[in-house]
């Protein structure tokens, strides 16, 4: 069953130090709880692993361990498939036999697994507080809103929904309502080809980053604080893909600054990014890909080759200590974890473990079946790409 990759195996030694070449810095104007003073506490003492390993064998094939790969290092442990948010909702659409699917990752991933899965199957998010900022970007009132203003201006009837994996499960049902598809940043340029060959016109949901980097022309941005988005009916009917006004916290750090400083530090150093980055950072970068690429570049790369990486610390981290003949470094002076994705830790998964093991059912992900029809059309339609 255990799918992780190479990046489980034990390997030296890496400080966040070693990671930080452009020196380590606050940025006071950061999002709140996007970065943090240091290192991440050390993995849990002795006893609360040895719990955990037996909690696990307790529950053997009656569950499955979802790890995203932004987890710290000691909830991987105990993932049976690591992976981005595409490759997880696979895994659970593939898994028919578990009773438990338990998601470490953040709540709008364990809502797609219950949709995947079937009503025998119960999915468990170990913190019910792991959430995503971007996915609160954008709410159903503001997108039936936005929907409403479309149809005023006569181009609801030619427009395919495209929304990304990182979503609530209202947005993913009115996007499968609307005849679209979801994404992740591994399909998303296949998903708006797809759409464009069903419409004249794509509403790409939420990040609007992935949507330029991916459409990159012909873009207009909607704001949903705005009346008709902040745009004109002229400007709506020339657009091509209608970018909603969200983004990733930690992505969106990414500079073009620190992009040429390391650079300038280290010669021949190679930069690779995370298509949620902005464009200016991602238009700069010498690799762009999703997590699953990143990993992959990293891992088929030659022994002495340099990489600056955009993207979340935790997995940065990971690539160091698996490649110690690669020089690999993060690109921001800022600590900068995926907050939300954090707060799964070891004690909160012990927890949910070992509560299965007693027969009590914790934290589970139940998305309504009214709003669950209309997603697992777009869900599925995402994963026929």
């Amino acid at each position: 069953m255990r799918e992780n990759v190479s990046m489980s195996t034990p390997a030296r030694s890496t400080s966040l130090t070693d990671l930080l070449l452009l020196g380590q810095g606050r940025d006071l104007a950061s999002e709140r709880g996007v970065s943090c003073t240091g290192e991440l506490p050390e993995a849990s003492d002795p006893d609360l692993i040895s719990r955990a390993r037996a909690a696990r064998a307790a529950l053997g094939d009656r569950a499955l361990v979802l790890g995203h790969h932004y987890q710290r290092d000691e909830v991987i442990e105990f993932a049976d498939v690591t992976g981005d948010s595409f490759k997880l909702a696979q895994a659970a659409a593939a898994q028919s036999s578990a009773e438990y699917i338990i998601f470490c990752g953040v709540h709008f991933m364990a809502e797609s697994a219950d949709i995947l899965t079937s009503n025998k199957q119960k999915v468990i998010l170990p913190d019910l507080a792991a959430g995503c900022s971007m996915a609160d970007m954008a709410t159903a009132n503001q997108v039936t809103q936005c929907w409403k203003d479309l149809e005023e201006v006569g181009v609801a009837d030619t427009t395919i929904p495209v929304t990304y994996m990182n979503s609530s499960a209202a947005i993913k049902s009115f996007t499968g309502e609307h005849g679209g598809t979801i994404c992740t940043s591994s399909n998303a340029k296949k998903s708006m080809e797809w759409a464009l060959s069903k419409g004249e016109k794509i509403l790409f949901l939420p990040d609007q980053h992935l949507g330029r980097n991916t459409a990159l022309d012909d873009c207009v941005l909607w704001n949903p604080w705005k009346p008709m988005g902040g745009l004109t009916a002229e400007e709506i009917r020339g657009a091509k893909v209608i970018l909603w006004r969200g983004h990733c916290s930690v992505h969106g750090r990414f500079t073009l600054e620190s992009v040429n400083e390391v650079r300038k530090q280290v010669p021949g150093m190679k930069v690779l990014v995370h298509p949620e980055c902005q464009h200016e950072v991602v238009a700069a970068a010498d690799v762009v890909g999703s997590t699953e690429m990143i990993i992959k570049t990293v891992e088929q790369s030659p022994a002495g080759s340099a990489w600056a990486i955009g993207t979340e610390l935790n997995l940065v981290s990971r690539l160091a200590k698996a490649h110690p003949d690669k020089k690999i470094v993060f690109l921001d002076k800022t600590v900068c974890y995926c907050s939300t994705m954090n707060r799964i830790d070891l004690p909160h998964l012990v927890w949910a473990m070992e509560s299965l093991v007693d027969g009590h059912v914790v934290n589970q992900i139940s998305v309504a079946p009214e709003v669950a029809k209309f997603s697992k059309l777009a869900l599925e339609q995402m994963l026929a790409l």
